[in-house]
Parts: C-alpha cells; sequence; structure tokens
C-alpha cells in the first residue's frame, strides 16, 4: 500500500516506517523536523530511512494547510498514520500554543485531506494522557474521560472527538490509539528513560518525581509498532449494537474506533531505575520530588479490545527493553 506517516523523525514514526518499508509498503513520511528536542537526533533517525526504497520525504508542518493538501493531492495515499504531533506534558504549561498549533489546527488538516483524497483508513496517535483524573484502574477506552490534568491531554481528546465528526459525517474509518508511555532504540530525549541514562552515565543526580511513587505502563516500541500495523490494517467498522441510549465511548455507530496500546503491566518507578542501574552497571543519585502539576500518579492499560480485534500481544519485559535502550545509547553517543 501507499502510507503517508506523520511524524517521520520521530521516535514512533522512524520505527513505524522501518517496518512498513520492510514489508514492501510505500511510505509518505512527513515531518517538520522542529527542535522541540535534539534535532540532530530526528536528522539521523530520517537518514536510516532517506535510501531504503519506497520511501519519500515531505518536509513540512501539519499546520500548513496548503502544504498538506499539495502532498495529498501529488501522492495520493491510500491510508494515512498522523503521529506528528507537539508532545509533552510538562511543556504543555508554558508553551500552549504549540499544542493548538500542530494538534489541532495541524489535526483538521490531516482529517480535511483524508477526506477529500478518499483515505481508506485513518490510525492517529491519542495519549494514556487523557485519562486525567480518573483513577479507576486499568483505563479503559469505554470510560468517561472529561476531565483532563494539562492541555497536552485536552488536545488528544480533542482529536478523538475531531476524528468521530469526520467518521460521523463523511463515513472517514477512523482509528485513534491511546499509547502508553513508549520506550526504547532511538527514543526521545525528554523522556525519563533517556534523562535517567544520560544523568546516571555522567554521574548527575536524576530528578524522581512522586517522591518515585509513579507507576507506569512502560510499553517497548516493537510492541507499539506491532500493534499500530495490525490497527492500520483492520479498517475501523461501525458498531451496529451502539446505542445513544447508552453510550460507549470506544466505538460508534460510525466507523470509529479508540484503543489502548500499553504493556497492559504497569511498573513502579523505582523497579524501573532497579533495572536501568542494573543494565548501566551503576547506582542512580536520586533527587525525590513532588509530583509535578498536569501529571499523574499511576497509567495501567486495559487492551482486552486491541487484542480481541487485531490479536495485539505485547511481550517485551522491561529488563529486555531497557537493556537494548543502554546498548543503543552507547552506540549512539560513542561511550565505551
Amino acid at each position: 500500500m501507499k502510507i503517508l506517516v506523520t511524524g517521520t523523525a520521530g521516535f514512533i514514526g522512524s520505527h513505524l516506517a522501518h517496518v512498513l518499508l520492510a514489508r514492501g509498503d510505500e511510505v509518505i513520511g512527513v515531518d517538520n523536523v522542529n527542535d522541540y528536542y535534539d534535532v540532530s537526533l530526528k536528522e539521523a533517525r530520517l537518514a536510516r530511512l532517506k535510501n531504503l526504497p519506497g520511501f519519500t520525504e515531505v518536509r513540512i508542518a501539519l499546520e500548513d494547510r496548503d502544504g498538506i493538501e499539495q502532498t495529498f493531492s501529488q501522492h495520493q495515499p491510500q491510508r494515512v498514520v498522523n503521529l506528528a504531533a507537539q508532545a509533552g506534558v510538562r511543556y504543555s504549561l508554558e508553551n500552549p500554543h504549540a499544542y493548538i498549533d500542530a494538534n489541532l489546527v495541524g489535526f483538521c488538516n490531516i482529517l480535511e485531506a483524508c477526506r477529500h483524497h478518499s483515505v481508506e483508513h485513518l490510525v492517529y496517535a491519542s495519549s494514556s494522557s487523557v485519562y486525567g483524573a480518573n483513577t479507576s484502574m486499568p483505563f479503559s477506552v469505554h470510560d468517561n474521560v472529561d476531565h483532563p490534568v494539562s492541555l497536552y491531554a485536552a488536545s488528544k481528546k480533542a482529536n478523538e472527538l475531531m476524528a468521530h465528526t469526520y467518521s460521523h459525517l463523511y463515513r472517514l474509518p477512523t482509528t485513534g490509539l491511546r499509547f502508553f508511555t513508549v520506550y526504547g532504540p532511538w527514543g526521545r530525549p525528554d523522556m525519563a528513560l533517556f534523562m535517567f541514562t544520560k544523568n546516571i552515565l555522567e554521574g548527575k543526580p536524576i530528578d524522581v518525581f512522586n517522591y518515585g511513587q509513579h507507576q507506569r505502563d512502560f510499553t517497548y516500541i516493537d510492541d507499539i509498532v506491532e500493534g499500530v500495523v495490525r490497527t492500520l490494517d483492520h479498517v475501523a467498522e461501525p458498531n451496529p449494537q451502539w446505542s445513544g441510549d447508552h453510550p460507549d465511548s470506544g466505538t460508534s455507530k460510525a466507523p470509529y474506533r479508540l484503543y489502548n496500546i500499553g504493556n497492559h503491566q504497569p511498573v513502579e518507578l523505582m523497579r524501573f531505575i532497579e533495572v536501568l542501574e542494573d543494565c548501566l552497571g551503576k547506582k542512580a543519585e536520586k533527587n525525590f520530588l513532588p509530583m509535578q502539576q498536569g501529571d499523574v500518579p499511576a497509567t495501567y492499560a486495559d487492551v482486552d479490545d486491541l487484542m480481541r480485534d487485531v490479536g495485539y500481544a505485547p511481550k517485551t519485559p522491561i529488563e529486555t527493553g531497557i537493556a537494548r535502550f543502554v546498548a543503543w545509547y552507547k552506540d549512539y553517543y560513542g561511550i565505551a
């Protein structure tokens, strides 16, 4: 198939592009390579893709309406995976307009392009952060998520609402994936594993928020990408049992689906750090701090729907995943 993937200079997008190309798909990779974090890392991810047969790079921002329309007109993708977004809970407290531009205006441009170019299926990144103030575990896509605690979370909830509108009005099949704490090689420098590894190797203390009492459903990149591909191949369909008397948040009478994509196995942050220390052969100096604004104490994904519908089965334990990340980190930065 010809698949347009936004965010191909990003962590998940670059991994996804490799898998799609390896199975013979053509990938049109859209990214603006912004400076939210180290641009050289983004360029290095793209460099691994550029010479692969079937890959075409398009360097534009999602909020460039004319550019997005021109890209769809020129390449006529059959399916679309929208992973590009302004990420980060904490950064949304400092620069809210970046989230409106990329995550709302940009996503509207993607929806409009999919509508006007008869795209067969749009899969888009949502986030576990939409669960916000929810405390009932594990988080289910059938639960109400009307209490976000950051603008980033609100923008992702808005994406789900916007997608439903297009599924309802224009019968555009859309599937939203609520990602749970993705980690692994080529990961983001603003994520905990990357920052912890860097500081421990440099002999600097690590900031441990919520006094180490966080729990996260850490999910390895290979498991995430397999789930994305399986979902992309499984075009969203209407739920014939859906009723407005008892509306189900995860499905619809329209061709619309929401799924959690996580490891279904929350891990204590202190255990995560312990495994990292073992992989590095070095203990961390810990700076224990209270929970940050916009953060939540725990995440835990109910992935039963994704397992049932597409056969999703995450299988990478943190011991394996962290070891692979550390090996990549040392190789990438030339650390013996």
